[in-house]
């Protein structure tokens, strides 16, 4: 029997956290940043973190993850914040997404919690290819 193995190696997201960053993006999410906690953290594979604007935006954005995922298949283990609008947490089991309030990403800091992650920008800030 062999086991599947994640390649460490590789910075590139897993296509469903790509697939939920682009879907960041279409609700104008700014600062959509992956990280790769492969090796790191058993807690998951890949934090998905993105801010949005104000409470109206991150719940549109988070709903828009959720629905357009569940719609091909792909459904959450657990939400949390969909209703305060500040921060919204989309465990995918082996990914989670967070939708943060700038205030509340400045706050929890996740990238700098997770400084050794490698890390991949969507959007604006994407590195060049």
């Amino acid at each position: 029997m062999t086991e599947d193995v994640p390649d460490l190696g590789s910075e590139t997201p897993a296509p469903q956290v790509e697939k939920a960053a682009r879907l960041a993006l279409e609700r104008k999410a700014r600062d959509v940043t992956a990280l790769d906690l492969r090796g790191i953290s058993s807690a998951a594979d890949w934090f998905l973190v993105v801010t949005g604007a104000s409470d109206i935006q991150i719940r549109a954005i988070a709903e828009h993850v959720i629905d357009t995922l569940k719609s091909e298949g792909i459904r959450p283990g657990h939400v949390e914040g969909i209703q305060s609008g500040r921060w919204v947490l989309i465990d995918y089991i082996d990914w989670v997404v967070h939708v943060f309030h700038p205030e509340a990403r400045e706050f929890y800091q996740l990238e700098r919690l997770w400084g050794d992650a490698p890390v991949h920008h969507f959007g604006d800030e994407a590195d060049p290819a």
